[in-house]
C-alpha cells in the first residue's frame, strides 16, 4: 500500500484535532467510515462535539456539508426534496434537498419518525434518491455522520434494526478529562476557527478505490465469519450480525490496513474494529446484565485468531 494514503489519513486527523478535543482514534474512525463508502452513527451525550466533529471532517475535505435536524414533524420531502410548479412552463421541477450533500449531519435521528428516518435507507444503501420514478444520483463522496442523544427518550422513535444495520459504524467521543475540558474552553475562549481543506472530493474518492484493494487472505475471512457466526450462536445475544455486517467487518479491516499503510488485512484489523461494526448490529438477551460491547469482548476471546 502507498504510503501517501496513510499520510493524507494522518493529514486530516492532525486537521481536524485543531478544533476537536477527541482521542485520535475518534476521529480515525470517522475518517475510517467516509473511506470505506459507508455511514456512521456517534452515541452519545450532547455537547461532547458530535457536531463539531462533521463539520470539521467536511470542512478538511473541501467537502459540501449540509446538516437536516431531525424533529418529530420532520417529513420525508424535507429531507430528500420535493417538486416545485413552474409558471413559465407549467409543469414541475424536482429541487434537491438537503440529502445532496458530501457530508450529511443527520442531528438527532431518533426524533423523528420511522417514515422520516427511512426515507435516508435508499440514499445510505445506493448512494442516490428516487422522485416519481426519476433516480438522482447523491454527489461522490456521499457520507452521513448520524447522532443519537443517549440521555433523551422523551420524544424520540426507536430507530428500527433496518436502518442500523445500514451504517457500518457506530461509536461515541465520550466526556472529556480535566486537561482536555481545559484545552477545550482555551480553544473557545476567542471563539472558533475554520479549518482549511487538505484534501479534495477526487482525492477521496482516489482512497476509497484503494481500500478494496487491500487483500483479504482465506484464512482472515474465515476468522470473520467465525466470529459473525458467532455473534448467532451465543448465548449472550439475542440477535446476531447478519451478513451484510460480516461484509462491512471486512471492509473496516480494509481500511484500517490501508490506513497503517499495509496492502492486506491481520486478525488485529478485524479486532480493532470489531466493536464499531458490530455493537449497533446486536441485541443482547439482558440489556440490564451484559452491554454489547461485553457481548463481543466474549465473542472475540471464543474464537480462534488464524496464525
Amino acid at each position: 500500500m502507498d504510503k501517501q494514503f496513510a499520510r493524507r489519513v494522518q493529514a486530516v486527523v492532525d486537521n481536524i484535532r485543531q478544533v476537536v478535543v477527541a482521542r485520535p482514534e475518534v476521529i480515525r474512525m470517522s475518517l475510517l467510515g467516509l473511506l470505506c463508502e459507508g455511514h456512521i452513527l456517534l452515541d452519545d451525550f450532547p455537547g461532547v462535539g458530535k457536531t463539531l466533529l462533521a463539520k470539521a471532517l467536511a470542512q478538511s475535505l473541501e467537502a459540501n456539508f449540509k446538516r437536516i435536524q431531525f424533529t418529530p414533524d420532520l417529513l420525508p420531502t424535507d429531507i430528500t426534496g420535493s417538486s416545485v410548479y413552474n409558471p413559465k412552463d407549467g409543469g414541475f421541477k424536482f429541487v434537491p434537498g438537503p440529502i445532496f450533500a458530501n457530508i450529511v449531519l443527520a442531528d438527532e435521528i431518533n426524533r423523528s419518525s420511522p417514515r422520516t428516518q427511512a426515507a435516508l435507507l435508499e440514499a445510505m444503501g445506493e448512494g442516490n434518491v428516487t422522485f416519481d420514478g426519476v433516480a438522482y444520483p447523491l454527489p461522490r463522496p456521499f457520507f452521513v455522520v448520524a447522532t443519537r442523544n443517549l440521555s433523551e427518550t422523551h420524544g424520540t422513535f426507536p430507530l428500527p434494526q433496518s436502518q442500523l444495520d445500514r451504517f457500518l459504524l457506530s461509536f461515541g467521543i465520550g466526556y472529556p478529562g480535566i486537561d482536555e475540558e481545559v484545552e477545550i474552553l482555551e480553544r473557545h475562549e476567542h471563539g472558533g476557527r475554520t479549518l482549511a481543506p487538505v484534501l479534495a472530493a477526487d482525492d477521496v474518492a482516489g482512497m476509497q478505490a484503494l481500500v478494496y484493494k487491500v487483500e483479504v487472505a482465506r484464512p482472515v475471512k474465515e476468522y470473520i465469519a467465525s466470529v459473525v457466526a458467532a455473534t448467532r450462536s451465543s448465548d449472550s445475544i439475542a440477535t446476531g450480525v447478519s451478513p451484510r455486517g460480516a461484509v462491512f467487518l471486512q471492509r473496516a479491516a480494509q481500511a484500517r490496513a490501508a490506513m497503517e499503510a499495509r496492502d492486506f488485512v491481520t486478525p488485529d484489523d478485524v479486532k480493532a474494529v470489531s466493536h464499531a461494526v458490530l455493537r449497533h448490529r446486536i441485541q443482547p438477551r439482558s440489556a440490564t446484565a451484559t452491554s454489547p460491547d461485553r457481548c463481543i469482548d466474549e465473542v472475540l476471546n471464543t474464537v480462534t485468531v488464524p496464525l
